[in-house]
């Protein structure tokens, strides 16, 4: 199978029913062997990528991974961006909010940890908590201390889909492109992860009763994805449905659309001024002498 990005983007103001989404598609690799060539190809492109970015420094890129439990955005992560230079590109796992971001309004936590010009943000989970996990159990709302009326159950979701539209967008126009991914996992195979983490020791730790609480709610969950996505993806920051119950053809989606979106700004290497390459070849003869 061919990568075409545009069969895995969500376009603008489309209403989705992940249940028409498949969450396995036919692979683009043919073994096991060939799946790691070609992610290591795509990893070579990334590196090479992400130096133009650094050296262009006009644009930054953030990456926002989302999905159920077990989805694989840890993996994804680690495999997709296993050759880009750290010095450049900065993870960040969003856990439960502290009381600290929890003072704060619900983009502040996240907005603290943008990436700069030339470098490449990872979101494993984000801002999209509020409109996920919050919506889910909207208890947690009453943590957030909101003054009357604007935690309205009503009226709140469609409020931070607007103000989630309106920061991507404030981004884009300064120069950080957003892609983001939500990992389309089947109950099915969540359940077989989550049976593969009780029975194999060496990943036990990766096994939290939490989990199983969470999967209950798997409908709830659903429901909110569905409303999120349709009312989030934009030409500014599109989202993409990423089939995630073959994780080696998720990763191998996942990196051909990021090296996509990078080549799509024509980088390259800063050009010297004239004043600029006089200055290199008298430091030049300085150093010959």
């Amino acid at each position: 199978m061919q990568i075409k990005p545009s069969d895995f983007r969500i376009r603008p103001g489309k209403h989705v029913k992940l249940g028409k989404w498949p969450t396995r598609v036919a692979p683009c690799y043919r073994s096991k062997r060939h799946s790691a060539r070609l992610l290591a190809d795509h990893g070579r492109e990334l590196s090479r990528l992400q130096d133009l970015l650094f050296a262009d420094h006009r644009h930054a890129l953030l990456l926002i991974f989302q999905g159920m439990d077990a989805s694989g955005k840890d993996g994804a992560v680690k495999h997709v961006m296993a050759g880009v230079n750290p010095q450049g590109c900065q993870v960040t796992s969003f856990k439960v909010p502290s009381s600290q971001e929890l003072a704060h309004d619900f983009l502040w936590r996240t907005n603290r940890r943008l990436p700069a010009r030339g470098d490449i943000g990872i979101f494993n989970r984000s801002y999209y908590e509020e409109v996920l996990i919050v919506r889910v159990h909207p208890e947690l709302l009453d943590r957030q201390d909101l003054p009357a009326g604007l935690a309205d159950r009503a009226s709140i979701w469609a409020g931070r889909y607007r103000s989630i539209v309106e920061l991507e967008k404030h981004l884009r126009r300064n120069g950080t492109r957003i892609l983001k991914f939500f990992l389309h996992l089947s109950k099915g195979e969540q359940r077989r992860r989550f049976l593969a983490r009780i029975d194999e020791p060496a990943k036990n730790w990766k096994f939290s009763l939490a989990d199983v609480a969470e999967r209950r709610r798997w409908a709830d969950y659903r429901a909110a994805y569905e409303d999120c996505l349709g009312a989030t993806s934009t030409a500014a920051a599109p989202w993409y449905i990423i089939p995630a119950d073959d994780k080696p053809n998720a990763r191998l989606i996942i990196s051909r659309i990021i090296c996509g979106e990078l080549a799509g700004l024509h980088l390259s290497d800063p050009r010297m001024t004239r004043p600029q390459r006089a200055a290199l070849r008298a430091a030049r003869r300085s150093l010959t002498r």
